[in-house]
């Protein structure tokens, strides 16, 4: 059987890609921007929105059943071409940086609760929610601490990441979250664990001072689940290679 090209089955993917993106750009740029919307004409979007949204599925589903194809390609061209091997492994690394593979290995799972004695009838009690920069300030410490893969309730964090606070949850590569915060890092569990814990350290000041409670279990084995999102760059281009 002849196999096919490497070429053209990147540029059917790429291709593919593009039309995941116009899809969504499409999903969020196609809303009325008139006032009051009629109750008959909101259940239309709802239902197109809907339609929508299956059909993203879909089109992911489809993307990453491509995806896996290609790898599979790569990695019989990767047998018979020492460069293309050396292509393969280069491009395993810039996923791996990427946040755009599921990732294994030693690291520790972090798990943040509000305090036990709050008074459920004194109103915004939600202490995590209401100071989101402890999660963004943990982050950057899990980062310096040398974490290669870091995720919040599953989703993971990449360069692109937001967390931010949006009414009474915080946001998430744009997916609204609740504690109990389960923050998983993959690097060196010890060397993770010290940086967290050392005194007047972001662990202490998050039980001290918010009255958290802030657990650091040490594991040998931490699985990490890719990006779900799509990178998509309005302004950064590459450079052409003669500038």
């Amino acid at each position: 059987m002849k196999k096919i090209a490497p070429g053209v089955v990147i540029g059917i993917t790429a291709v593919f890609i593009g039309l995941v993106l116009s899809m969504q750009i499409l999903t969020t740029s196609g809303s009325d921007q008139g006032g009051l919307v009629p109750l008959a004409k909101l259940k239309d979007y709802e239902q197109e929105l809907k339609q929508v949204r299956e059909e993203k599925e879909e089109a992911l589903s489809q993307l990453n059943e491509l995806q896996e194809r290609l790898e599979n390609i790569e990695k019989e061209e990767a047998e018979d071409d020492t460069l293309i091997e050396a292509l393969v492994d280069d491009i395993a690394k810039y996923k791996l940086a990427a946040g755009s593979t599921d990732v294994e290995g030693p690291g520790v799972v972090i798990t943040i609760k509000n305090p036990d004695n709050m008074d459920p009838y004194a109103g915004n009690t939600d202490v995590i929610t209401y100071n989101y920069e402890l999660l963004l300030s943990l982050v950057n410490k899990l980062k310096e601490a040398g974490a290669e893969a870091i995720s919040i309730n599953e989703h993971r964090i990449v360069q692109t990441t937001e967390i931010s606070l949006a009414s009474n949850h915080i946001n998430i590569n744009g997916n609204a979250t609740a504690a109990p915060y389960y923050v998983k890092a993959i690097g060196n569990p010890s060397t993770i664990s010290n940086a967290l814990t050392i005194r007047n350290g972001i662990v202490e000041t998050m039980r001290n001072s918010y009255g958290l409670s802030v657990s650091i279990d040490e594991k040998s084995d931490v699985t990490i689940g890719k990006y779900s999102g799509i990178l998509n760059f309005k302004y950064a281009q590459p450079m052409e290679a003669n500038q």
